[in-house]
């Protein structure tokens, strides 16, 4: 008999499913952007993350920090524009990128050096059999953080901020997931991905 975890594996991904999931990341991405600028303060280093100032030899090539925060799982989450680095040292690391929903693997849980640029990353692979479900683990652990820090964001500074923080992602030509959708909407993706309809 098949484990559940074969069984995932084995069923085809959702393709509309997959380019919602994209427009989730994009927007999250935009509104940890909003969440740094905010005017009561920066809400990522209020709630533990440590920013880190580019080198002036960079400057030329990137403009921002990179935002990290140490996990109680002995991983980290890093922050980028171009997407979001996930580790966990029981099982390694992840980096999804901004514009696709397709998480890259690598044995690594922490990086050594903040990644200003794509070439800073560690080797990143699609992982091999073995490595499948700890590549599972940790993309399931990712989207379920993004989920408890949206459902943090509600708590605590409360929907109307979330509406403000995405009145200037609505250029009239992005789509718009709304603020009182956000969570429901990571929900629906972290489902998605335990039943096999993300990823294969």
């Amino acid at each position: 008999m098949s484990s559940g975890r074969q069984i995932v594996i084995q069923k085809q991904p959702d393709e509309a499913l997959s380019k919602h999931a994209v427009t989730l990341v994009s927007q999250q991405i935009w509104c940890w952007g909003r969440d740094i600028l905010r005017s009561e303060g920066n809400w990522l280093l209020e709630i533990g993350f440590q920013r880190i100032e580019m080198p002036p030899e960079e400057r030329q090539n990137t403009s921002s920090s990179v935002y990290s925060l140490t996990l109680p799982n002995g991983g980290e989450v890093v922050l980028r524009g171009y997407g979001i680095f996930y580790g966990d040292k029981r099982y390694g690391g992840i980096f999804l990128p901004r514009y696709e929903f397709l998480p890259l693997y690598t044995t690594v849980s922490t990086l050594q050096s903040p990644p200003w640029t794509k070439k800073d990353l560690p080797e990143l692979e699609f992982p091999i059999e073995s490595q499948i479900p700890d590549y599972f683990a940790l993309v399931e652990g990712l989207v379920d953080w993004i989920l408890a820090y949206e459902q943090d964001v509600v708590e605590q500074l409360g929907i109307e901020y979330r509406r403000f923080t995405l009145s200037g992602w609505d250029d009239g030509n992005r789509t718009v997931i709304a603020a009182e959708e956000m969570i429901q909407e990571w929900s629906v993706v972290s489902t998605a991905l335990r039943d096999g309809e993300l990823l294969n």
